[in-house]
């Protein structure tokens, strides 16, 4: 909204086209998410206080973990209201792609909501039935995938991009709605299953969305593309303010969020943030990228199958505990080191990812 208003005056006041650049709304929307973020923090930590919405904690898991019964959740509301804003001051509503991942990300977070609600509502750690819950999941990111097939502007709308290799790619034909669903619904699920200990997942989140934010310029600018011999697509360029006013409602919440936490994210924000990564990924075509830069959530995530199939299958567990942080907890490494010492792979695979550009 404002992105239009201001932009409009540079026919009257040539320094105000400064808003058509993409760079600089991108650096405003950092700025806005997080002060957003800082501004209501502490009046959304009250409120949930007040209305006793807080954390349940897992009877199963690491006996540290008991003291923080009692922390405010459901902070990611605030999260997504500080990125739904923002998108809407300084993004081209113009653009169906901004509406596409307002849509994703609203959809996942609501869908966190109602499994947050009916946590608290049970008073334990179990909200919505896996079943039902995954349902809307597919439900959502295959209404999102459809709309993206039929998006004019993607001269690649069935095509899967290999990174390494110059123009490598794949037809997934029919198969392509299978696929984005599982990209989105896993990228959802897999951040949520990150969010386990203070501060990791938001922090996680910030790092692969600032280096999918650089990725995203590049697809979206022609000449960069060119230069850089990856796809060109078009009108995806301003997805990088999304990312900016993602990357600053994280680092505004993990203020509130690292150790000891002040407030958790809850289901709300993480659904919704993941749930926005993989619609992003699907978007720009950089699915396997987001496995590289999200690694750890991969990690996460296949920790939690390996331990369930091995022992359903041989009765012995692999890890101490599921996800492998909980592993590293009970091993006796400290919350705080264990966030620190993930978030540093994090930004290692985020600079892998990065040399995709390069490496063709």
């Amino acid at each position: 909204m404002l992105y239009q208003l201001l932009y409009g005056l540079h026919e009257y006041y040539f320094p105000f086209n400064v808003f058509r650049y993409i760079t600089f709304r991108t650096a405003i929307a950092v700025i806005t998410a997080s002060l957003l973020t800082f501004i209501l923090a502490p009046y959304v930590i009250k409120r949930l206080r007040r209305l006793s919405l807080t954390q349940q904690i897992r009877d199963d898991g690491p006996q540290t973990h008991l003291s923080k019964a009692g922390t405010p959740t459901m902070g990611g509301v605030l999260i997504l209201i500080s990125i739904i804003v923002t998108a809407l001051l300084w993004m081209d509503l113009k653009n169906p792609y901004t509406w596409v991942l307002i849509v994703a990300t609203t959809g996942f977070g609501v869908i966190g909501l109602c499994d947050d609600l009916l946590k608290i509502r049970r008073a334990n750690h179990k909200g919505l039935r896996p079943c039902y819950k995954f349902l809307a999941q597919i439900l959502l990111a295959a209404g999102i995938s459809l709309f993206l097939l039929k998006v004019p502007y993607d001269p690649y709308s069935t095509k899967l991009s290999v990174p390494f290799f110059k123009r490598w790619l794949i037809d997934l034909g029919i198969f392509y709605i299978p696929f984005a669903v599982f990209v989105i619904v896993g990228s959802s699920n897999a951040v949520n299953l990150t969010d386990g200990i203070d501060g990791l997942a938001i922090g996680l989140v910030a790092i692969a969305v600032l280096a999918n934010g650089l990725l995203v310029y590049i697809s979206g600018h022609a000449g960069l593309a060119r230069y850089l011999q990856v796809l060109y697509l078009p009108m995806t360029g301003e997805l990088t303010v999304f990312c900016g006013a993602m990357f600053g409602a994280s680092i505004g919440f993990l203020w509130y969020n690292t150790y000891p936490a002040d407030l958790f994210m809850g289901d709300v924000g993480s659904l919704g943030l993941g749930g926005a990564l993989g619609t992003l990924a699907v978007i720009t075509k950089h699915e396997i990228v987001l496995a590289i830069v999200g690694g750890i959530f991969v990690i996460e995530t296949v920790s939690v199958i390996m331990q369930v199939l091995s022992f359903k299958l041989t009765g012995k567990r692999l890890f101490k505990m599921a996800p492998i942080h909980h592993h590293f907890e009970v091993k006796g490494w400290p919350e705080p080191k264990t966030v620190v010492r993930f978030w540093i792979v994090g930004i290692l695979l985020a600079l892998l990812s990065l040399s995709t550009l390069k490496i063709r």
